[in-house]
């Protein structure tokens, strides 16, 4: 009896697969722009000496941590949102990636957290606003430190799932452009306390996805590891950086 020949695989099925491993990093890069285009504008204004107002008087007399905090924050965004794409990871350029991401994201917590703590900040920035810009820099620049200590003991999972939560808190400013502008559309500009309650709400709803992310790549592990199988190894150390 004749066999019949198996059906060849679909052409187009692996380069559809290539370009949705692209759509979250293309999304986070997009997202990203606000914050990327305000510091571009930020650092336009300081080179070129703008105008001192009372809005921006404090960039002008303390100019090196909102510099820091610019370019840090904008290398961690861009090249940590490239850190998600499933091709790259599987590539030497994750991990090069890797060690030029980890300390951007220091220098954006930490001058963040410089500012929080000297920078004379707008009236609408009450308290709520200090405890929580503390809490989210420290924690985010936490979570770049349990990363990294977590992978140079070969420990993939808790490595990615640190670096995750850390790129979500920094991706904050894009998110919270959108929680501010339905209620400034409708409402006009909120008062100190909802000014908060916005500001949370866009650092709250990272976390929030990336939790969601953490769980299902945990859940697709544990699906596509061979019963026994350890969920993380030295060996497998240089495939992570934000995987």
């Amino acid at each position: 009896m004749t066999s019949i020949p198996a059906a060849p695989a679909a052409p187009h099925a692996r380069p559809a697969r290539r370009h949705r491993g692209w759509l979250a990093p293309t999304g986070l890069i997009l997202l990203s722009l606000v914050p990327v285009l305000a510091g571009s504008m930020r650092l336009s204004q300081l080179a070129g000496g703008a105008t001192v107002t009372a809005e921006n008087a404090r960039f002008f007399d303390s100019p090196v941590p909102v510099i820091l905090h610019i370019v840090g924050s904008t290398v961690f965004l861009v090249l940590g949102a490239l850190q998600f794409a499933p091709g790259l990871r599987r590539r030497r350029w994750h991990r090069l990636a890797g060690r030029v991401v980890a300390p951007a994201g220091l220098v954006s917590a930490g001058s963040a957290l410089w500012m929080t703590l000297f920078y004379d900040v707008p009236a609408v920035n009450g308290p709520a606003m200090f405890v929580m810009r503390l809490g989210f820099g420290t924690a985010m620049a936490a979570g770049i430190v349990v990363a990294f200590v977590a992978i140079r003991r070969g420990d993939v999972v808790t490595h990615s799932a640190w670096m995750t939560r850390a790129y979500a808190i920094g991706l904050g400013a894009g998110t919270q452009v959108f929680t501010f502008l339905p209620w400034t559309l409708a409402l006009g500009a909120p008062g100190e306390a909802m000014h908060a309650v916005l500001m949370g709400a866009g650092w709250v709803i990272n976390l929030a996805v990336a939790e969601f992310v953490i769980r299902r790549r945990a859940r697709n592990t544990r699906r596509g590891a061979p019963v026994g199988a350890r969920p993380s190894g030295r060996s497998a150390a240089p495939d992570a950086l934000l995987s």
